[in-house]
């Protein structure tokens, strides 16, 4: 059974692999771009002239969302706990700040473009947590329309592609320390694969940085969640959604990891930082393969605008507090 699983996912993995294999080794000839963000634009590139069939797609799909998940496993293996602790408390100010102006602009600037509530929601959630998988977690307490669940998602990858291209040169710009650019980075980008390829392409110490803000971000599509559900049951009946369900099982797996870390033999630890960051990579190559660029076209403009006044809200804000507390 499980020969027979890996071997149908097999097709797509040999794709995403002759893709990260390259996007590594530019990525050490082009370090300001890094070989995550080209795996990504590789995979965009060639989604764009070659349409992966079926027989590719469960490949494609483990590559983009459980290798990268494995990845972010990975590296909790080479960073001690203390260490997690110490910058996930320090961050959380700044993510509780910037996930209240996420949603207070949603539904604001939302209500003025007369964008449906729950659209509205579904973009607050994305931008102000972890893009799709925020989205995927409230979908089953909000109840949206599949149109609406579509524009959001197709609204949060966009402005994710973008941040990936431009976080670190803007962050360069600025004058931003390691420590900074990874706060701005783990708390102003929508995906945490976004987060990862831009913080990598900064150096290492942001990508780690960076990687544990935006997990402890995460961790609010939990109350998030929750609320919704609280409000959007009252009257229509609606089942609860089951705790266990909105917690993400690969941030449990991190800290746990990251828990061990201590005990485990420094050569292993080393290997396993050498092969976490290759295993990014192929899970940015499978993204590019997997984006559907025609379906952000089909999205409309209210959507995309609103998404953009959010994004732009929230990378502004955490700039804003760190400024403000010196931790830029």
């Amino acid at each position: 059974m499980h020969n027979k699983l890996l071997s149908g996912k097999a097709p797509g993995l040999a794709l995403v692999i002759a893709i990260a294999v390259p996007a590594m080794f530019l990525g050490h000839l082009f370090p300001l771009l890094g070989g995550a963000v080209i795996a990504m634009l590789l995979g965009l590139g060639c989604r764009s002239v070659y349409q992966p069939g079926a027989a590719l797609q469960p490949g494609l799909q483990f590559a983009s969302k459980q290798v990268l998940q494995y990845s972010i496993v990975g590296l909790g293996f080479s960073l001690p706990i203390h260490e997690v602790v110490r910058t996930g408390l320090t961050s959380l100010p700044v993510s509780l700040i910037t996930l209240a102006v996420a949603f207070a602009v949603a539904l604001a600037v939302g209500k003025l473009l007369h964008i449906p509530e729950k659209l509205k929601i579904l973009i607050g959630a994305g931008t102000a947590i972890c893009g799709g998988s925020a989205i995927a977690a409230i979908t089953p307490v909000l109840r949206p329309d599949d149109h609406d669940t579509a524009y959001a998602l197709s609204t949060i990858f966009l402005f994710n592609i973008v941040a990936v291209m431009i976080f670190p040169a803007l962050g360069r710009h600025f004058g931003m320390s390691d420590t900074g650019f990874g706060l701005w980075a783990g708390t102003a980008i929508n995906d945490t694969s976004s987060v990862v390829a831009a913080a990598y392409a900064w150096n290492n110490f942001a990508g780690e940085y960076a990687t544990i803000v935006k997990l402890t971000r995460a961790m609010m599509i939990v109350p998030v969640t929750l609320v919704l559900g609280l409000l959007f049951s009252r009257g229509r009946g609606g089942a609860a959604v089951p705790l266990h369900k909105n917690v993400p099982w690969f941030i449990v797996l991190f800290v746990l990891a990251s828990v061990v870390n201590e005990w485990l033999p420094p050569a292993l630890t080393a290997a396993i930082r050498q092969l976490a960051p290759f295993m990014i990579v192929l899970a940015l190559a499978g993204i590019g393969l997997s984006t559907d660029v025609q379906r952000l076209r089909r999205a409309g403009w209210k959507p995309l605008l609103l998404g953009l006044v959010v994004w732009c809200s929230v990378a502004v804000s955490s700039l804003l507090v760190q400024h403000l507390t010196g931790m830029i």
